[in-house]
């Protein structure tokens, strides 16, 4: 019975090297200069921090536009607000989300179930896995799941005959 994963998946290396290019950037900057502005990855993302709220949101800018360039979607972005730090510095945490969330792919299944497919879908930790008799019914399902949008970036492997 073929089968196929709906997955949402970072490019970790592409978004390592557009942090390491807006480091370099913010460093390099005229309107950073003096601002102690800084990117750096964490466990809990990449945490941002420069010495006024304004230079921290514009080095999230200059992050954006790198992974924009490396073909590196935002939606797998979540720019959280601007917690203030000491001497009016401000840090700014952009979480990097990976996987379908368990919303998310109930409504990938109940989109699959109101037009009614000849396809099966099951969620399988955070990917969605759609198997059914025909090849072709799977083909319809990622051309119907490419055109609808759900906030996160949608891809498709494991492509099973």
């Amino acid at each position: 019975m073929p089968s196929f994963d709906v997955v949402s998946k970072v490019a970790w290396a592409e978004v390592t090297n557009a942090l390491d290019q807006a480091s370099r950037e913010v460093a390099q900057r005229f309107d950073f200069k003096d601002t102690e502005t800084s990117l750096e990855k964490t466990e809990e993302g990449i945490v941002i921090r420069a010495n006024s709220e304004e230079r921290a949101r514009a080095a999230v800018g200059v992050l954006q536009e790198k992974l924009v360039r490396r073909k590196v979607s935002l939606k797998h972005l979540d720019v959280g607000e601007p917690a203030p730090g000491p001497k009016g510095s401000a840090r700014i945490l952009v979480k990097v989300k990976e996987g379908i969330e368990q919303e998310k792919a109930k409504q990938v299944i109940k989109l699959l179930k109101d037009k009614k497919l000849k396809v099966q879908a099951s969620i399988q930790g955070d990917s969605v896995r759609v198997s059914g008799k025909k090849k072709d019914d799977l083909q319809e399902v990622i051309a119907l799941l490419r055109t609808e949008d759900f906030g996160i970036v949608l891809s498709f492997e494991n492509f099973r005959d």
